[in-house]
């Protein structure tokens, strides 16, 4: 009988030593006289546990066991008999589909992380992958669009635009070529879904473009990765080959007629590539800095053309709201937040790692039950949500549900969905003045209101910090908050005085 033995490839997972682990368990099995079966699939999200083993003894049923951190972990598991169906060890953590920290998410999106092979477009169609893409093939484009604006599903970059209305902008759009472009230069503090999305479920992003590209009429897609994610990068790659060789992509989809090509691009570590206009930009070979808009990419974009600009979350959602229906999809979250976001959680906390769960979620229940608390044991202090332009939260407003309009009224972005967890040592004077730095560091230039205004907020803060003269300038600091806000050209500069302005009203006293 032959036993499997799961390790994970993710980019997590390597730097924990993964590898060195998948090659400890074909060597040691081979000396014990099992025969395994090794698969590198994706990581589960749960960074604590990782590198997580799951091994299969051929009932169908993964047991975890987890953190497996070196060879003498794999020795005492072979030695335990967990290769013979014994289940008991020190690291063992039951059946994985019992782990309560995956019991307790919902998972749309992520359900096959995990789960599957990523280099296996086969094991992808065996767990419902391309299901919707068939489902598309056989509607015209306007159902297509049609769908995702009755899922509810909103872009899950930051500025949550509804897809639907963007998709259909570029649908009615006339002109001889479309295009489909992914952002995935995930730049933002605490944020790895993208990168988990791409490493271990690489085909749902193909799936989702396609989808997209047959909805606009859309013949090319490019995916615009950061360059700091070379595992992505091979992984996708390998993707994109398989899917072409298969005809998921290509000329003749699946022998309908329908055309769709795919190329993957690689950034320059440019913080505002992110902003899609940069990003345009830069696809095209020049210089990342903003545009004016008008006119919107979705009528003037990649070369000129009508494009679609979705991030690679959004995207990914798309396969599941055509395979299983628009209104299974609207069916979780609340009010104007439909379906499911997926939190990572980051810095100072106990069980870090994504957890997808329905809007709706309270911010405390993330942090608490599903992360565990601090990892310091300390007191939540602050929580910054949105990456780093995102507002810093007090303690009093960890009961903030997550929800796209309660956020803004609550003058804070839910963004890509990171979690960054700070304990009561903090120094929130610094974190305004990092936000400052950052900006000063990351602007294209282009504007005076972000390229002048975030060194100039640097200069105003270490003045405030050295006691200069208190009240003027703190009062410096807030005009000069709200003329970035007021005169930035787009959200780089816009955005930055959000965690400055938090820092100095939720925590005042770090300023004196």
């Amino acid at each position: 009988m032959t036993i499997t033995v799961y390790v994970p490839c993710d980019a997590t997972a390597l730097s924990l030593g993964a590898d060195q682990i998948a090659d400890d368990f074909v060597r040691l099995s081979a000396q014990t006289g099992h025969d395994i079966r090794l698969v590198r699939n994706g990581s589960r999200g749960l960074f604590w546990l990782e590198p997580l083993v799951e091994i299969d003894s051929g009932d169908g049923v993964r047991i975890a066991y987890g953190p497996v951190t070196g060879s003498h972990d794999v020795e005492s598991l072979i030695k335990t008999g967990v290769l013979d169906g014994h289940k008991e060890h020190a690291l063992a953590l039951g059946p994985v589909t019992e782990i309560p920290a995956l019991q307790a998410q919902t998972r749309l999106t992520f359900r096959r992380i995990g789960v599957t092979d990523p280099r296996s477009l086969d094991d992808y169609r065996a767990h419902g992958g391309y299901q919707g893409l068939e489902k598309a093939l056989q509607s015209d484009a306007q159902a297509i669009v049609d769908a995702v604006k009755e899922s509810g599903l909103r872009g899950r970059g930051g500025a949550a635009f509804p897809t639907g209305i963007k998709w259909q902008t570029v649908h009615d759009a006339q002109a001889d070529q479309k295009y489909i472009v992914c952002n995935a230069d995930e730049g933002d503090s605490g944020t790895f879904a993208d990168r988990l999305v791409m490493e271990c479920d690489p085909f749902m992003l193909i799936e989702g473009m396609t989808i997209a590209g047959l909805a606009a009429g859309a013949s090319e897609g490019y995916v615009y990765l950061r360059s700091e994610y070379p595992v992505a990068a091979d992984i996708f790659q390998h993707a994109i080959d398989t899917a072409s060789a298969q005809g998921w992509l290509g000329d003749d989809i699946r022998g309908s007629g329908r055309r769709f090509h795919l190329h993957l691009r690689i950034g320059a570590e440019a913080y505002i590539c992110g902003e899609e206009t940069s990003l345009l930009e830069s696809l095209e070979g020049k210089r990342g800095l903003v545009r004016a808009k008008p006119p919107l990419p979705a009528l003037v974009g990649l070369f000129g053309k009508p494009t679609i600009v979705n991030n690679v979350l959004t995207f990914a959602a798309v396969p599941e709201i055509l395979a299983a229906g628009a209104g299974e999809y609207y069916k979780h979250g609340e009010a104007r937040s439909r379906g499911t976001l997926p939190v990572q959680l980051a810095g100072n906390i106990r069980n870090g790692g994504l957890f997808e769960v329905p809007f709706g979620t309270p911010l405390r229940t993330l942090i608490e039950d599903l992360g565990g608390g601090t990892a310091s044991g300390h007191p939540v202090r602050a929580v910054q949500v949105g990456g780093p332009l995102g507002a810093y939260l007090p303690q009093s407003q960890l009961d903030l549900p997550l929800d796209y309009e309660q956020f803004a009224e609550a003058n804070a972005v839910l963004g890509h969905g990171g979690v960054v967890v700070f304990d009561d040592t903090v120094d929130m004077l610094e974190q305004a003045r990092f936000s400052m730095a950052f900006c000063a560091a990351e602007s294209c230039g282009k504007c005076t209101p972000c390229r002048i205004g975030s060194q100039r907020g640097v200069e105003v803060i270490d003045r405030i910090r050295n006691k200069e003269n208190h009240a003027m300038n703190m009062a410096l600091l807030s005009d000069l908050c709200d003329t970035m806000v007021d005169g930035s050209l787009c959200a780089m500069g816009g955005m930055t005085p959000f965690p400055v302005r938090s820092a100095f009203t939720h925590f005042p006293d770090d300023f004196k």
